[in-house]
């Protein structure tokens, strides 16, 4: 813009290089130490940005705008059109006031100066001699630190009240009433199509409203324009006046094929640098709030997932919508879990503490977790070679986990059970976590899968005609007592039973099995055949828990 000899706006100074904030011309002069005192120039109040003090005869140049220029006037023309073409310059540098030292040079602020600032609209101080440039200076910027203080306060006092806001169940409506009281502003969060959706604040005239509106649609379609290629684009923002208001839309980032979300603002003046990082915190907010995961609750994907689950779509078929990844969606492990310790962020409430939740999700790397009480089911899209979560952060929450081998979505049922068995057997042994893991080169492989499955059935065909508890509990406390290599203490752990029970329904098995089990060939024969009975088989793979050390019984 060339420069004129129109006086700077008082309420928009050009800001300090520093980004410190300008001080009202006023403060320095009701400061009683440094006895300043306006002369020449209009009353109204200006905002100083800096000090600047120089005895150049044109420092125009060297200006940047917004300062109170201090002189002595020690190369001031000596003629009265002089003194005018150096008023006129200053000003069109966009000095905010003049500051005029009375002695050594001057024993008075010359009369030709003050005619130029009157002329001018250029505020001019007279500045005793008992007070020194520096003085003024110092006193400048304790008041512009003073300034930055009370910026600082004013923000954050927002940032707390917008996340706040946040976490009610009304959070958009809240948030932008909050961002409206602020920002002294009307408020508005404009659908993709340009339909007003949420509002707060004093709302303008009509006109005003519709220009914003207008200026809202224009910065979505050229958003669209630039989205030819289907990947989301940044946040743009536009501004415009109209009458008494400052109009500002911005646009929030969003994977929508109509466009995205804006938040329009129509405020009774121009932002300050309070106004704006406000409406940021505000805007990141809002951008958070209106995606699909945080306006559903959940992901959209997931969401699909559950609805064609209850409507009885099968596992295999929605798996898929459940992975991040598509190339992990046919692969998952189940884990098990339960708080065996007391540590930071364990909990026992009922369907899970939001912090535990959070903390969980992030060490197993899934969102698809489920507390009740001390006990956890999780399931983690697993890609091949994929490494394990990070077990030792899980355990220093407390808890003990069990995890299956990776399988298909089809043998969900089955990784249950083995995540079921592993977390049973590592509360028994004491250890933080067990894996069971998938075995190509056994002893399995050596047997035709039919055969083995028809002996296994054979062998525990007396099962079926076991009185209380029933062949299931009886087969799972055979299996349990065989994993652990026939120790009493262990097995009962892991089942959460007392030993003499434990020892009531082996009895019972050998028994009906006509086997003795203190014979290492007779228990060698039976854990072979359990792993073949019908469900214990993942899709095309033999399976063997994680060997432990033999203990006594």
């Amino acid at each position: 813009m060339p420069p004129t000899s129109t006086p700077p706006s008082p309420t928009s100074p050009t800001p300090p290089p520093s980004g410190t904030p300008a001080v009202p011309l006023s403060t320095l002069l009701a400061d009683a130490a440094l006895g300043l005192q306006q002369v020449a120039g209009p009353t109204q109040d200006r905002l100083v940005g800096t000090i600047g003090t120089t005895e150049l005869e044109d420092p125009a140049p060297y200006l940047l705008g917004g300062e109170l220029l201090l002189i002595a006037g020690v190369r001031l023309p000596e003629t009265t059109e002089g003194v005018d073409t150096y008023v006129q310059r200053v000003v069109q540098a966009g000095i905010a006031a003049l500051g005029f030292g009375v002695a050594p040079v001057h024993d008075e602020v010359p009369s030709a100066l003050v005619t130029a600032c009157d002329r001018h609209g250029l505020p001019l101080l007279r500045i005793p001699p008992g007070t020194p440039f520096v003085a003024v200076n110092h006193a400048a910027h304790a008041a512009m630190a003073e300034a930055r203080h009370q910026e600082l306060r004013q923000i954050a006092e927002a940032q707390a009240a917008l996340a706040t806001a946040a976490a009610r169940p009304d959070a958009l409506k809240a948030v932008l009433q909050q961002l409206a009281t602020r920002l002294g502003a009307w408020v508005v969060l404009l659908s993709p199509l340009g339909s007003e959706l949420l509002a707060a604040g004093t709302r303008p005239e009509a006109p005003a409203a519709v220009q914003l509106r207008a200026l809202a649609a224009r910065t979505t379609a050229h958003v669209r324009s630039r989205s030819a290629d289907g990947r989301p684009q940044p946040p743009t923002a536009a501004a415009e006046h109209h009458a008494e208001f400052h109009l500002t839309v911005h646009t929030l980032p969003a994977e929508i094929a109509d466009g995205p979300f804006v938040l329009g603002v129509a405020a009774p003046s121009r932002p300050t640098a309070v106004h704006r990082s406000v409406l940021g915190t505000a805007l990141v907010l809002l951008s958070l709030l209106t995606t699909p995961r945080h306006a559903l609750g959940t992901d959209t994907r997931s969401a699909a997932a559950l609805v064609r689950l209850m409507l009885g779509q099968h596992p295999v078929d929605v798996a898929r919508l459940l992975s991040p990844d598509a190339r992990a969606a046919d692969n998952w492990v189940v884990v098990h879990g339960r708080i065996t310790r007391p540590g930071p962020g364990a909990t026992a409430r009922l369907g899970g503490d939001p912090v535990q939740l959070a903390a969980l999700g992030t060490v197993l790397t899934t969102p698809y977790l489920d507390i009740d009480g001390t006990s956890l089911r999780a399931l983690v899209p697993s890609s091949p070679g994929s490494p394990l979560p990070d077990l030792a952060s899980v355990a220093r929450l407390g808890w003990t986990l069990g995890i299956s081998s990776p399988v298909a979505a089809a043998d969900l049922t089955i990784a249950d059970r083995q995540a079921d068995r592993m977390l049973r057997h590592a509360v028994a042994t004491g250890t933080s976590s067990a894996q069971h893991r998938s075995q190509d080169l056994t002893m399995h492989s050596l047997v035709s899968p039919g055969d083995a499955a028809a002996l296994a059935q054979a062998r525990f065909a007396p099962f079926a005609e076991a009185p209380a508890p029933g062949p299931a509990v009886l087969l799972e406390t055979l299996r349990t007592w065989l994993a652990h290599h026939g120790n009493w203490d262990r097995t009962a752990a892991a089942l959460q039973l007392h030993r003499n029970t434990v020892r009531r329904r082996i009895a019972k098995s050998a028994e009906l099995l006509d086997a003795d089990l203190q014979d290492l060939n007779v228990r060698m024969e039976l854990w072979f055949a359990l792993h073949w009975l019908p469900g214990e088989q993942a899709t095309g793979k033999q399976t063997t828990a994680d060997p432990t050390e033999p203990t006594p019984p």
